[in-house]
C-alpha cells in the first residue's frame, strides 16, 4: 500500500478518492501524494442501473492512490451514467456514439485517459478495466498493482472473482485448442466435469498466485506498454472472448497473465445477458469462430474453418432455441 487512504472531500456528491475539482466537462486531478498518481479505471456501460452505483461506491476503498473512472457509455437509456457523473467527482462520462461493443468501448475509454497519462495526472504504468456490475473488495486495486510489481513480465493481472451466491468463478483459464474447445462446447452442458471442460477452465487451484492462459475481462489490471504493444482489444469482437483473445495475444508477445487471489471482487455477471439471448447467443458463437479461425489461418486449414463454421451455426441455433424456451418458461411461471 502507498500512503494513507485519502479522506473524502465533502461537497462532491459522493466519495472522491483523492480527486477534486472540475474544469468544464473534465476533472482537475489531484494526486493523493507525490509518490503515487491516481489509477485510471475504465468501465463500459450500457444501461447499468443500480449496479453502477454499487461499483462506484466500492472504488475509494479499493486503492490508496485515488482514482479516475471513465464510463465509456455504449448508448444507455436508463440515465444511470449521467446520474453517476453528477454524483461522483472522480467519475466522468464518455459517449462512444452507440453500442460499439465491449472491446471497442474499452479502447475508447483508455484512449480518453492517454492525455492525462502523458501529463502525469494518472499512473503511467497501470490502468484498470472493469465491468460496471463489479464491486471491489477493500484494497483490491492495490493488491493487483502489488502482484504486477512482483511479476515484471505481467501484461495483465486478474483478481479472485466471487459470484453473488458466494461461489468462486473460474476466472483464470487455459487458452482452448480446437479440440478442447469443441469438446467443451459439445459436452459442457451435459457432462460438467468432462476432461475438455476441465482443461479449458483450468480452475483446479484458485488459492495461489499463478500464471494463466487468459483472465476474465470483468476486471483486469493492465500494463499500459503491454496493452499498447499488441494494439489493445481486437474490436472485431462485439462481445465474448475479447478477453481470451487479449490474454492470448499478450502471452504470444512474451507477457504473462497473472491470477492473484490476494485481490478480490464480486461480480453480478449475466444479469442482462440472459434476458437477450437473441443478441448474446449469436455473438458468443461468432466470437468462438473468430478466435479459432484467426489461429487456423493457413490456406490448407480452410476445410477445418468451414467445418468449424458449420458446426457452430448448428450449435448456435440449438442454443438459441433452448435459451428462448427457458426465457418463455420463466416468464410464464412469473405470470
Amino acid at each position: 500500500m502507498v500512503g494513507a487512504r485519502p479522506r473524502p472531500v465533502d461537497g462532491g456528491g459522493g466519495p472522491t478518492a483523492g480527486v477534486a475539482g472540475r474544469a468544464g466537462p473534465w476533472f482537475t486531478v489531484v494526486a493523493v501524494n507525490d509518490s503515487a498518481a491516481p489509477i485510471g479505471i475504465v468501465t463500459v456501460t450500457y444501461s447499468p442501473g443500480e449496479y453502477l452505483t454499487r461499483f462506484l461506491d466500492s472504488v475509494p476503498g479499493a486503492t490508496d492512490r485515488g482514482a479516475v473512472v471513465v464510463m465509456a457509455d455504449n448508448g444507455s437509456t436508463d440515465g444511470a451514467p449521467e446520474a453517476a457523473e453528477a454524483k461522483y467527482s472522480f467519475a466522468e462520462l464518455l459517449h462512444t456514439g452507440g453500442n460499439i461493443g465491449y472491446g471497442a468501448g474499452m479502447d475508447r475509454g483508455i484512449d480518453t485517459l492517454r492525455a492525462r497519462r502523458a501529463a502525469g495526472e494518472i499512473d503511467d504504468e497501470f490502468v484498470v478495466i472493469v465491468n460496471p456490475d463489479v464491486v471491489f473488495h477493500p484494497g483490491a486495486v492495490d493488491e493487483l498493482i502489488a502482484a504486477a510489481e512482483r511479476h515484471p513480465r505481467a501484461g495483465a493481472v486478474g483478481p479472485l472473482i466471487h459470484e453473488v451466491d458466494g461461489s468462486v468463478y473460474p476466472s483464470a483459464r487455459a487458452v482452448p485448442t480446437l479440440v478442447s474447445g469443441i469438446g467443451h462446447a459439445l459436452l459442457g452442458k451435459v457432462w460438467k466435469d468432462n476432461p475438455f471442460s476441465r482443461r479449458y477452465r483450468d480452475d483446479a487451484d484458485m488459492t495461489r498466485e499463478r500464471t494463466s492462459g487468459w483472465l476474465s475481462g470483468s476486471c483486469q489490471l493492465l500494463r499500459w506498454d503491454a496493452f499498447d504493444a499488441i494494439g489493445g482489444f481486437d474490436e472485431r469482437y462485439f462481445m465474448y472472448m475479447e478477453d481470451m483473445d487479449l490474454g492470448d495475444r499478450l502471452a504470444r508477445s512474451g507477457r504473462e497473465n497473472i491470477f492473484t487471489p490476494a485481490a478480490e471482487i464480486t461480480h453480478a455477471q449475466g444479469h442482462s445477458a440472459s434476458a437477450h439471448p437473441e443478441i448474446t447467443v449469436p455473438a458468443h458463437h461468432e466470437s468462438a469462430y473468430r478466435f479459432q479461425a484467426d489461429r487456423l489461418d493457413a490456406r490448407w486449414q480452410a476445410p477445418v474453418r468451414w467445418v468449424l463454421w458449420a458446426g457452430l451455426k448448428v450449435r448456435c441455433a440449438v442454443a438459441l432455441w433452448s435459451a428462448q424456451r427457458a426465457l418463455r418458461t420463466g416468464q410464464a411461471e412469473r405470470n
